[in-house]
């Protein structure tokens, strides 16, 4: 029971930790003259990924780097699969032109260099490094192309000005918003990372399985939360960006930081498990490279693509249940995936990439 109330008490934390941070980053950016847009893909995604950094680098500290791991990747798993696949049954997503041209591109990207830098087992100190210099380079990127965007469209009626009336207008609250949230994402990542690992040793579960699933998506709540009520809303947009640039900045910023830590702290560094090497981390690829022939149809994400997609985050995750039990089930669902769905699911992603886009 105890262990049950830290679990939820670590994944309120999370959530309401994000929410504040996210509400603090966002006034003080629009402050600043950052477009909107870019606080989406920086901000709001970062935002709403610091659960996951807090949890990866408590993860670090506690010596559970498997926990680590398992979290960043099950992570992207989770956002692209689970919450775009969810989100698109709500509504069809429209994709917007620099996603495709831009984000996407650049996620697949670092899910390749992640893959390559951990080929011999092990997120070293240069390797964190290199990620993480990658992500502030990332981030003034995008603001200095916000910025000249932002000065072409200086005459536009439409350009969001920040409300100076609001209580959270002024920096000094701004500045409180965000020392509270993170406060409150340092303790809930605690609780959770604590009552996660008591769960793995009750059910005889491994860490980087309770890392890939539970603590996956419950650090994810975040960008369901942002995602979904995006595409309720109708800013389909939004709940598309929000998710990409969350799943570039889990691999840059929560595996650079969690290496960086891990090595600072005298650690070797990221240790990757055996079990993501070779299987987690290519399925992480594989949804990643999923995403452009899905974009590029007709520039909008269909709900049958989106109900695919959800419906493959179920198969993966019972996949990983069935193999930490060694369930007799294991060979005959492994051979149904690899000899017929996936497959079956190439041959569709090729027939709409290929299949002319509808005329606007």
């Amino acid at each position: 029971m105890i262990n049950l109330l830290l679990f939820i008490g670590g994944l309120t934390g999370l959530v309401l930790g994000a929410s504040l941070l996210v509400r603090g980053a966002s006034k003080l950016a629009l402050s600043f003259g950052i477009s909107p847009l870019v606080v989406g893909l920086t901000i709001v995604a970062f935002g709403t990924s610091a659960p996951e950094v807090a949890v990866s680098v408590g993860a670090v500290m506690d010596g559970k780097t498997d926990l680590a791991v398992g979290n960043v990747v099950g992570s992207n798993i989770f956002n692209v699969l689970f919450i775009l696949g969810m989100s698109a049954l709500i509504t069809p997503l429209v994709v917007d032109r620099q996603l495709i041209r831009q984000e996407v591109p650049i996620m697949i990207g670092v899910s390749l260099l992640l893959l390559a830098v951990g080929l011999d087992g092990r997120i070293g100190g240069f390797d964190a490094a290199l990620l993480t210099v990658l992500m502030v380079g990332y981030s003034v990127f995008l603001i200095v192309q916000s910025r000249r965007a932002g000065q072409a469209a200086a005459g536009d009626d439409e350009v969001p000005v920040l409300d100076s009336s609001a209580w959270d207008a002024r920096l000094p609250a701004q500045l409180a918003l965000i020392a509270v949230g993170l406060a409150a994402l340092v303790l809930g990542s605690d609780a959770l990372v604590t009552a996660s690992v008591a769960f793995a040793k009750q059910l005889g579960v491994s860490d980087v399985v309770i890392g890939l699933t539970i603590v996956a998506a419950g650090t994810s709540m975040p960008e369901v939360a942002t995602s979904i009520t995006a595409a309720l809303k109708g800013e389909r947009d939004i709940a598309v960006g929000n998710v990409v640039g969350s799943c570039i900045f889990n691999i840059l910023g929560c595996v650079g930081l969690s290496g960086l830590a891990s090595t600072l702290t005298g650690g070797p560094g990221l240790v990757l498990p055996p079990a993501v090497l070779t299987f987690d981390i290519w399925v992480m690829l594989a949804v990643a490279l999923a995403c452009l022939p899905v974009f590029i149809s007709g520039r909008e994400i269909a709900r049958w693509e989106g109900g695919v997609f959800v419906a493959y985050y179920v198969a993966y995750v019972a996949y990983l249940i069935l193999a930490a039990q060694q369930h007799d089930a294991l060979p005959w669902f492994s051979n149904a995936m690899l000899g017929f769905v996936l497959p079956l699911t190439v041959v569709t992603l090729v027939v709409v990439l290929i299949k002319p886009a509808p005329k606007p």
